[in-house]
């Protein structure tokens, strides 16, 4: 178990901003800082950051927490396996002390399958240096390619013994357990015999967006071998070929930083752009795009260009890739090469330079790209050219902006010389069919928070109408709880104490929010008062859960926009003390609206005339109380 010193330390120098940011595309927004969700295919940005409470929260989703939280959920790691990737982030020393044995026994498997794949890497690259077959093979493969030995080491590149047991003997011999290699694919058995999976071939490691190796790719350099040039590791736990990138690790920060992904089909081609200087290149490691891998990029950048093999059967195979990207709405560009030319052959062919400005002056909008394509392959004949326009307005009809649309119709009907009111009609359409098609598709699942806020604005239920304004109580306690304002006769005192002062002979009836409540009470008899980072790190999940869901503005005014229109834009920070009282007051009344209606049944059951007076003076008391409040809410809501 990591020292609970070592936990603080962490939490303590960890960034929301710099750890979310390794992962999605953050862009700045009032005072936080929003994307487009890691978690959902959505086109409008509902992925939250706030730095100044270490928090974030994505709205589409209802997930939200700290930097911790953020990493569990976004590369599916275990709690002790963020707080490891974070203490490797900040240069931090981890401290352990003895773990209890059942935890040891829920964490050892995993852990034990990343250590297991780093060895084999690792005897991989030892391979390839050290012994006379990996130098005289697979170096010199790699050499040959172009590959310096900075761009070999960056990529972790290396080289399988041709023999049957040469990983199995190695891992065997520095303690690593068979069921572990089995489990991650390095040791095939068969037939009651064991042998390792990757023999005689070049090695490329598969890390993950944190950098940690979950598979290989490997290629063999036999010209009489039998089976296929390429083999991969087979999925597990850790590796699920639909959901990663070759290269995504190496080329994340360069991707976000030039706005652009390069998008690539093998290893090689990854690498060999590297090597020629351009870092911001993926590939889809052979297999047809996948709706993950294109979630994956959009993390980074919305703008995708991709680089076909020269091979006419590759390109118009790799279509649907655009079609996809377009649905997810990227901004799809694409660059044809030379009848048999390869993204990696022609940037040897050309050089660093020339095929840097090969790229830039050759990058076409997916319309002209598929145009000259599909005009090309049906040349005059009047049926094929109908075939391929209808092709071309079905990619249009598939980019969810109206604005680009019409644009894109505009150039499609200049560059193929057909009326745009046809095309306009002919992708509406398409739009009309896609969207029926859309209707019957089941619904997304709406976060509870999201799905309870619109129940409650639309019902006239007491309880759901109390409960949200029990919720908006906690958020201003959670949010200006240390506060200072001026209280009681004048005299400055911290919201919280201002708050139970005027709510004393309030409970709550959610129960998460009476368990906040009550710490407040009890923090506040030692004179402490919470803040939102001891809910944040609060052991009760639920808790936890709703300090992030009440702490966190899905919209806010930029600053920048307010000074410069000459706007003025009041917020409830400026006027605690009134903020907080017309929120008990809110509450209190609506309490009291319960009890009339509690009441007027218990007027309606009553058998006994004594009852009945009972209650109707009891109801008297609430109307009173109610109108009192009303009229106070009034004056103060005026203000």
């Amino acid at each position: 178990m990591i020292q609970n010193q070592t936990i603080e330390e962490i939490k303590s120098r960890m960034d929301i901003y710099e750890v979310v940011s390794d992962f999605v595309a953050l862009k700045k927004s009032g005072s936080s800082y929003k994307a487009l969700s890691p978690f959902t295919n959505e086109k409008t940005p509902s992925f939250m950051v706030s730095p100044s409470k270490g928090i974030f929260k994505c709205f589409s989703t209802g997930k939200g927490g700290d930097a911790i939280s953020f990493l569990m959920e976004v590369d599916g790691l275990s709690y002790i396996e963020a707080l490891k990737y974070l203490a490797q982030k900040y240069a931090i020393t981890i401290e352990e002390d003895e773990a209890d044995p059942n935890y040891l026994a829920e964490q050892s498997l995993r852990e034990s399958l990343f250590i297991t794949l780093n060895f084999a890497k690792d005897h991989f690259v030892n391979n390839l240096w050290q012994t006379d077959e990996g130098k005289s093979i697979g170096l010199s493969y790699f050499k040959e390619r172009g590959f310096s030995e900075e761009t070999i080491k960056r990529f972790d590149l290396g080289y399988a013994l041709d023999q049957w047991q040469g990983l199995i003997d190695a891992a065997s011999a520095a303690g690593h357990k068979d069921e572990y290699l089995e489990q991650t694919g390095l040791k095939v058995v068969k037939d009651e015999k064991a042998y390792d999976r990757f023999r005689g071939r070049v090695i490329f490691p598969i890390h993950n967006i944190t950098g940690k190796v979950i598979a290989f790719g490997a290629r063999t350099l036999k010209s009489n071998e039998k089976g296929p040039k390429y083999i991969n590791s087979p999925e597990t736990d850790l590796y699920t070929k639909s959901k990663i990138l070759y290269g995504i690790f190496q080329a994340k920060n360069e991707i976000r930083n030039q706005e652009n992904c390069y998008l690539v089909e093998g290893y090689t081609d990854v690498v060999s752009l590297s090597q020629a200087g351009i870092t911001n290149v993926v590939a889809s490691s052979g297999t047809s795009l996948t709706e993950d891998q294109i979630k994956l990029i959009q993390r980074y950048t919305k703008n995708v260009t991709v680089l076909f093999d020269g091979d006419k059967a590759g390109i118009k195979a790799s279509m649907r890739g655009i079609d996809m990207m377009l649905t997810g709405g990227l901004n799809v560009k694409a660059v044809p090469f030379p009848e048999g030319e390869d993204p990696d052959s022609y940037s040897k062919l050309l050089g660093g330079a020339a095929f840097k400005e090969y790229l830039d002056e050759n990058a076409q909008d997916f319309i002209a790209f598929k145009t000259g394509v599909f005009l090309k392959d049906g040349g005059d004949d009047p049926i094929k050219r109908a075939e391929s326009i209808r092709e071309i307005v079905q990619s249009i009809s598939l980019i969810p902006d109206p604005i680009q649309r019409t644009v894109y119709i505009q150039e499609c009907s200049r560059l193929l010389h057909v009326d745009e009111g046809t095309l306009i009609s002919e992708t509406n359409k398409l739009l009309l069919k896609n969207s029926q098609e859309k209707w019957e598709a089941p619904l997304p699942e709406i976060p509870p928070e999201v799905l309870a806020q619109e129940v409650v604005e639309q019902t006239t239920d007491p309880n759901e109408i109390i409960k949200v304004q029990e919720r908006e109580s906690i958020r201003m306690l959670i949010n200006y709880g240390s506060e200072v304002i001026e209280g009681l006769d004048g005299v400055e005192m911290q919201l919280a104490n201002y708050f139970m002062t005027e709510s004393e002979d309030i409970s709550f009836d959610t129960p998460v929010y009476n368990r906040i409540l009550n710490i407040f009470r009890s923090n506040l008899e030692q004179g402490l008062v919470s803040t939102i980072k001891h809910f944040l790190d609060h052991q009760d999940h639920e808790i936890k859960q709703a300090a992030v869901d009440l702490s966190t503005e899905r919209y806010e005014i930029s600053s920048n926009w307010a000074e410069k229109f000459q706007i003025k834009v009041a917020h409830e920070s400026d006027t605690l003390k009134n903020s907080t009282y017309t929120n008990i007051l809110r509450l209190k009344f609506r309490i009291i609206q319960k009890m009339i209606v509690d009441n007027v049944e218990k007027i309606k059951s009553a058998q006994e005339e004594e009852q009945v007076n009972k209650f109707l003076s009891v109801q008297g008391d609430l109307k009173s109380m109610e109108m009192t409040i009303a009229k106070i809410l009034g004056n103060v809501t005026a203000k």
